[in-house]
């Protein structure tokens, strides 16, 4: 009972600035053309995959202190560290590409 409590109060932590962020986005504007919908979206998908690379950077951070020594468990972490950098990696590719699309559109 005590993780899974420990597990609602982190992830907690992390959603509500998330949330905060969003929240304070003023309404969109009458003319709303294509590159700032894309801007908008990859803003959106940055957050979200940031605040999913933390949860799996803390849920690995829970598998090295528990693992006792156990291979498989080190394993699980590892994998769970690796699959967190790949999702930091992608978003910030994501990024890169909306400012590459917009260099070359010339907007």
């Amino acid at each position: 009972m005590k993780k899974i409590l420990l597990t609602a109060v982190l992830i907690s932590l992390l959603i509500v600035p998330a949330v905060n962020v969003l929240a304070q986005q003023q309404s969109p504007p009458a003319n709303l053309d294509v590159m700032t919908l894309l801007d908008r979206i990859v803003d959106w998908l940055f957050t979200i995959l940031l605040v999913i690379a933390a949860i799996a950077i803390i849920i690995a951070a829970y598998y090295f202190v528990t693992a006792a020594g156990n291979p498989e468990t080190v394993s699980k972490a590892r994998n769970f560290v690796l699959y967190a950098l790949i999702g930091v990696a992608v978003a910030v590719a994501s990024r890169g590409l909306v400012a590459l699309v917009r260099t070359i559109v010339g907007t």
